[in-house]
């Protein structure tokens, strides 16, 4: 058996569904098998939990640092020591505060190498809003730590692979925001990612174009034929194995998807609609274009089921198991990158 891969995991918003998917995808023994877990909360807020959901079998190893983690156990790492009110399903202070606590400890640690790969739970990107945290979500905060300028959004379930070329803003800022540039950066992200993070050494890439229908040859809009494709044929001008721009519904309608490595959708809800229709819960999100590995389930905090027991963990868990896979990937990668590296330096060598 190889080297038991570290997993941080950040609980969000208290007052969501974060810290019930959390413990009921660790519920597992099996789970933990090759893994560490190392929760970012307090061992009273988790014990908390835990007599919430009924589960009464989970041994929990209680630690002040993320050195001290005992490889095979749940280690919850105490970020905060004073008792904490849950209030089930309410949006309030307390939920942003102590969301930002541990989402704050878990990257600092993660920066140090102190831990494998991020998971995240769920946070309410309201409450969490302070001097601290200005941000529209993990993803930027998780980039403007990184000092990465291009971050991708990018949405895994299975051969389903879609990414977004604006993430988090409004509707109405979204035309304005597109440019050749952003594209190609996103389009840079996405295969950088497939080949290091996926195994997919040649990417073929398909991007959705804005308007309905692609704007009918300019009928019912302009950025297609006059920003995406000259985009598009400028990247393949770069080697890129990009097509389109695809009108959105007809694509996943007809299931094109299919037949590509991934998806570069114009913005927010073109990509993540489809996506969740078609993963049914079962996907995850991965921020993409960051010397670190983070993914999240792709739902949020649930507070309408908050506190019930009623939370599928089914992503959460998917999200684990992604962290690992991409993390070994990298490694992986990384390794073959470094041999190929000595092979060359060999042959100069050799040549001299």
């Amino acid at each position: 058996m190889g080297k038991r891969i570290k997993i941080g995991i950040s609980v969000g918003d208290i007052n969501g569904i974060g810290l019930e998917v959390i413990l009921k995808s660790l519920q597992d023994a099996r789970m933990i098998s090759n893994i560490t877990p190392i929760i970012y909360a307090s061992t009273k807020l988790v014990k908390f939990y835990l007599k919430r959901l009924g589960i009464s079998d989970m041994a929990l190893n209680s630690i002040n640092k993320a050195e001290d983690a005992n490889l095979k156990k749940i280690n919850v790492l105490d970020v905060w020591q004073e008792d904490v009110y849950v209030n089930f399903g309410q949006q309030n202070e307390d939920g942003g505060k102590y969301a930002l606590l541990s989402l704050k400890k878990a990257v600092e640690d993660l920066a140090s190498t102190k831990f494998d790969a991020l998971v995240t739970a769920p946070i309410n990107k309201k409450n969490i809003q302070s001097e601290e945290f200005k941000f529209p979500g993990h993803t930027e905060y998780l980039a403007n730590y990184s000092n990465e300028e291009n971050p991708l959004m990018f949405m895994i379930y299975h051969n389903l692979k879609v990414g977004v070329v604006t993430g988090h803003i409004p509707l109405n800022e979204v035309a304005k925001n597109l440019t050749e540039e952003k594209i190609l950066g996103k389009l840079e992200a996405m295969k950088k990612s497939l080949v290091q993070d996926f195994n997919i050494s040649q990417p073929k890439i398909a991007v959705l174009g804005l308007n309905p229908h692609s704007g009918d040859d300019g009928l019912i809009g302009n950025e297609e034929k006059d920003l995406i494709a000259p985009t598009l044929e400028k990247a393949k001008q770069q080697g890129y194995l990009v097509f389109g721009p695809y009108p959105a519904d007809g694509f996943f309608a007809n299931k094109g998807y299919q037949k590509f490595d991934a998806v570069l959708a114009m913005y927010h809800d073109q990509g993540l609609t489809p996506f969740k229709t078609i993963s049914q819960s079962e996907g995850i999100n991965y921020t993409a274009g960051l010397p670190i590995v983070r993914t999240s389930p792709d739902h949020g905090t649930a507070y309408d089921i908050a506190g019930q027991n009623l939370a599928d963990e089914t992503s959460f868990r998917n999200a684990i198991y992604a962290a690992c896979d991409i993390y070994i990937a990298r490694q992986e990668y990384r390794s073959l990158i470094s041999n190929q590296l000595e092979v060359k330096q060999g042959r100069e060598k050799r040549r001299e």
